[in-house]
């Protein structure tokens, strides 16, 4: 599995495990690196990742997705070497996570890793402002220089005039833009977050979901970004990964998940969700054959479900379908986006 064509790859994985038991390494080993997930089963192992490969590009969000125990948070902390893999390989730009030693693996993080957990994980004793600045202050930063960079990050969350409150005193969402304030101010690279929102109510982890997309398109960050809800993911990423048992099943955009799932367990995990809410018709775009259709062209950002009414009173056979800059990016077919938006399959 790669990442996005022509893209310049961030993070990359190979083969990635982690088998919790006795001698781990040793039992992968003389399997050859490939045994079967009833082979891990009945040696007595844990499969929480299992031969993982993939590839996240510069700027992407990659949502990875799966049911509880499918090994989606164990997978983020292995790429961020919270803890320590089996066997495989991780890149970071090009750099050998696995082969650094502990201040190496101090300084990427410092340097270039920023992470958010679903434990915010704030200093009780400390004001927004000196929470905020405290990762700075950690990497021997000026007293002057790291609180400039707090305010900073701080109005960049819109929390300007709480950064003098303690945490006690703001709401679970203003909690919760302090955590990632604190993990922007070091202006990472690479963004790990692990179900940031879940504890969340409805509207303020809506509220947040913007705050995070007006953020990545502010800074353009590489971001891993774990959920189990599958509108979050929906809204959210580039591609989805979904996991099942420590293995990846499938990692696309979500209009391939939805119109294309390579497994029976993808399949089943989407089936409920609505594909003409979810289906763009650049997706359903296919090479020009001959002269451009006629008609009024559509953009290729425009969901089915936006396009209902006139595919239903429409005669025509096909629509060219454009880009944001109005180029003619291919055609497609209008039964083809009926049978997406009348449940056809």
């Amino acid at each position: 599995m790669t990442g996005p064509e022509n893209a310049e790859s961030v993070i990359a994985c190979r083969n990635l495990w982690k088998l919790f038991g006795d001698n781990p390494e040793g039992w992968l080993e003389r399997t050859g690196g490939t045994p079967t997930h009833e082979d891990v089963q009945s040696a007595g192992y844990v499969a929480a990742v299992r031969d993982v490969s993939l590839e996240i590009a510069r700027g992407e969000m990659l949502v990875i997705m799966g049911l509880s125990g499918s090994g989606k948070s164990t997978l983020v902390r292995c790429l961020s070497r919270l803890i320590e893999s089996t066997a495989g390989d991780i890149d970071i730009e090009g750099q050998d996570l696995r082969a650094l030693d502990e201040n190496g693996l101090i300084e990427i993080r410092r340097r270039k890793m920023g992470m958010v957990f679903q434990n915010f994980g704030l200093l009780p004793y400390r004001t927004v402002l000196d929470n905020v600045a405290y990762p700075l202050e950690m990497r021997g930063q000026d007293r002057h220089a790291r609180r400039e960079r707090a305010m900073e990050v701080i109005e960049l969350v819109g929390l300007g005039g709480r950064e003098d409150h303690f945490p006690r005193e703001l709401s679970g969402g203003q909690q919760q833009r302090v955590g990632i304030a604190r993990s922007l101010a070091i202006e990472p690279d690479i963004w790990f977050l692990d179900e940031p929102f879940s504890a969340l109510d409805p509207l303020i982890r809506r509220d947040m979901q913007d705050e995070f997309l007006r953020l990545q398109d502010l800074l353009g960050k590489t971001i891993v970004f774990i959920t189990h809800d599958f509108d979050e993911a929906l809204r959210l990423a580039d591609r989805i990964a979904i996991m099942k048992d420590g293995a990846v099943e499938q990692v696309d955009t979500p209009d391939r998940i939805v119109i294309d799932p390579a497994t029976d367990y993808v399949r089943r995990f989407t089936e409920d969700i609505e594909r003409a809410r979810v289906v763009h018709a650049g997706a359903l775009a296919e090479p020009l054959v001959g002269s451009v259709p006629l008609g009024e062209a559509i953009s290729a950002k425009a969901t089915i479900q936006t396009l209902a009414r006139r595919l239903v009173d429409d005669q025509a056979t096909t629509y060219p379908v454009i880009d944001e800059g109005g180029a003619i990016i291919g055609a497609m077919n209008r039964q083809r986006a009926l049978d997406v938006l009348l449940g056809a399959r």
